[in-house]
């Protein structure tokens, strides 16, 4: 942030607040946080794919709820993601973020799975997030469920780590108009929201969004080039059926992305997302879901991507005596066309994607606390063929608001493109009739597995505190490494291994109804190696693994009136080995003060403790962030 934009908006912060004073007026408190009664009988879907209360799933689950989001002054999706103590967040440059669960963090991450109202954002060329294409109006985000752990045998291959699963609220919850200004030194922003009913038994709600974000600078001063403007509309409509219900919705996005040394990097996209859900009896219910989404990034110097996408997921729910029991089927095609560079090149260029999955999985009440579940996917894709995801659990609830649970998992990464596919330079030299690729694909690379060992506990021993401990084993094999080839060059192998282990905690306490604490922790060690034989070179390419041994969350939610919040959370991440970043922590802040009872104005304060940090990436090239201030005008009509 340059001095003089900072001491501006602090001088035009200042003012409006004392402008504003004479406008306000006595307001009802909008403190919306669930008690904890509440979040555990939250009802999740993200576990099993059914509907199931919060206190009951035995995965190592933690729920972002909209407070939790609009009370942190998160003004992105990655910044949102913050506040699962069960992930590491670090922002690498003004656009890009490497976030995971449980290891194996890199902008490149690729073993975290993360949905949109069951969209997949997983992303075929590398299997993991372009984060600065995924964009919402965060106060239409009903919760977000993060999952630690294995989730595959309900979502297929990639959720190797965890599952994120971003739940937008259904369109008669939010009726009316709403308009959100976002200023600061080094960043804007503005949303439009306005929704309504459609007759008796429907509701739609439409919505626009721009934002811009300057460029980072590195600690010299320079610039990195990674700043970028977004604009993003779409819609949402609900219809209350006989028995269940029907959603339809669709976004479309452009934007602008910074780079150096050359024009901004393009991207577009739009999606149409339909599912129906009813009840096929007392006891049974079922959901469809058909999805489309097309996607463009132009890359100036590298490539150009065009990638449409169909989806199709089915799924029947039946309860039969003590059988709670799933299955379901699901498909999904991608054509993609890239127009390569000259440096380095998908081959072939143009590809059909096709993966197909079956799954069955069976809750049985052993007795009226303990549950077993057993449950198997078998996935086929392009390049592996069949992939078999099974998963067991155990669950043991000794009292009602407490659940001993264990779970037994294999897991798999299916290649993506730039594991088979990618080639550099895009031509080659040809020597004695063969093509000399420096880097020749991974015409023999196979999926990546891990097989994880979990036991968790979950309890609420008061109405003000409740806490949750998992302790977890994964075995990886077959990791990516970069092999040397006979003739010269080198290609994609699966010769790497590692071990993770660890163990996150966290709680919530609320000691008064207008007092809320949480804090979470996570400590790991992971550990990789090579296989006998290997000649792994993927080091020098910034394809390896970089974690901190710990991280840790303080959040704090003091409602000081009727007319005025609170909030403060302080974060801390481990020193990361490859490329070395030191440990740091920071500070963020938010104070919100109603005007009236349907205008709100917040002043934010990010990364407040020092003048600047860094959280990702390699000197002296990498982003530093320092201290910043929003200020958030939010009007509702």
């Amino acid at each position: 942030m340059r001095p003089h934009n900072k001491s501006v908006l602090i001088a035009a912060a200042c003012a409006a607040l004392a402008a504003s004073s004479a406008l306000a007026a006595p307001a009802a408190s909008e403190l919306t946080d669930l008690s904890l009664e509440q979040l555990s009988n939250v009802v999740v879907t993200s576990v099993s794919r059914q509907e199931e209360k919060l206190a009951h799933a035995a995965a190592s689950i933690y729920i972002i709820s909209a407070s939790d989001i609009r009370r942190s002054g998160a003004q992105s999706i990655p910044e949102a993601l913050r506040l699962a103590p069960n992930l590491q967040v670090a922002r690498v440059d003004a656009r890009n973020y490497a976030i995971t669960a449980r290891g194996f963090n890199s902008p490149f991450e690729n073993k975290l799975l993360v949905l949109i109202d069951g969209r997949s954002v997983y992303s075929p060329l590398f299997s993991g997030v372009f984060w600065d294409a995924q964009d919402l109006v965060l106060d239409d985000i009903e919760r977000i469920e993060v999952i630690s752990g294995p989730g595959s045998t309900i979502w297929g291959a990639n959720a190797v780590n965890g599952v994120i699963n971003v739940i937008t609220k259904s369109a008669k919850d939010v009726p009316g108009g709403r308009a959100a200004l976002i200023a600061g030194a080094d960043e804007r922003a503005g949303t439009m929201r306005y929704g309504a009913a459609l007759g008796a038994h429907a509701n739609y709600r439409l919505y626009a969004k721009y934002r811009q974000n300057d460029d980072t600078e590195n600690a010299a001063g320079a610039s990195t080039h990674t700043g970028y403007q977004r604009r993003q509309a779409g819609f949402r409509a609900d219809w209350d059926l006989e028995g269940g219900g029907a959603t339809l919705s669709g976004d479309a996005y452009q934007g602008s992305l910074h780079q150096a040394g050359t024009r901004d990097i393009g991207i577009a996209g739009a999606n149409l997302n339909a599912s129906l859900t009813g009840h096929g009896g007392e006891a049974s219910d079922y959901r469809l879901q058909v999805l489309f989404d097309h996607t463009e990034r132009n890359q100036p110097t590298a490539f150009v991507e065009y990638l449409d996408t169909i989806d199709v997921q089915a799924q029947y729910n039946l309860q039969a005596g003590r059988h709670r029991m799933s299955a379901g089927a699901g498909y999904r095609g991608a054509q993609d066309r890239i127009e390569n560079g000259a440096g380095f090149a998908f081959l072939p260029d143009h590809l059909q994607l096709h993966t197909g999955n079956l799954f069955a999985q069976d809750e049985i009440a052993l007795t009226d606390a303990l549950r077993f579940t057993a449950g198997l996917k078998v996935e086929h894709n392009n390049y592996t063929g069949a992939e078999l995801l099974p998963n067991l659990r155990l669950g043991w609830s000794p009292a009602e608001a407490a659940l001993l649970w264990t779970s037994l998992s294999r897991t798999v990464r299916a290649p993506s493109r730039i594991d088979h596919d990618f080639y550099s330079p895009a031509v080659a030299p040809i020597v004695n009739g063969v093509p000399r690729y420096t880097i020749a694909g991974g015409p023999d690379f196979i999926s990546e597995t891990a097989n994880v060992l979990e036991l968790g506990y979950r309890a609420q021993p008061s109405a003000q505190f409740s806490y949750s401990a998992t302790a977890f084993y994964a075995d990886y094999d077959r990791l990516r490494t970069l092999e040397p080839l006979a003739g010269g060059g080198v290609a994609f192998r699966n010769f790497g291994e590692g071990r993770v282990r660890g163990i996150e905690l966290w709680g919530r306490w609320h000691p008064s109804a207008t007092l809320h604490l949480s804090a979470g922790l996570v400590q790991q060690s992971i550990r990789t190696g090579l296989s006998e034989g290997s000649r792994d070179s993927s080091g020098t390419t910034g394809l390896t693994t970089n974690d901190p041994g710990r991280h840790w969350l303080l959040r704090a939610s003091k409602d000081l009136s009727d007319t005025s919040q609170l909030d403060v959370s302080l974060r801390y991440a481990g020193s990361l080995p490859k490329p070395a970043v030191p440990a740091y922590y920071e500070m963020d802040a938010r104070w919100s003060w109603a005007l009236r009872p349907d205008t709100e104005l917040s002043l934010i304060g990010q990364n407040l403790l020092h003048r600047s940090h860094v959280e990702f990436g390699a000197a002296p090239a990498r982003s530093v962030f320092e201290r910043s201030v929003l200020l958030k005008l939010t009007q509702r009509f």
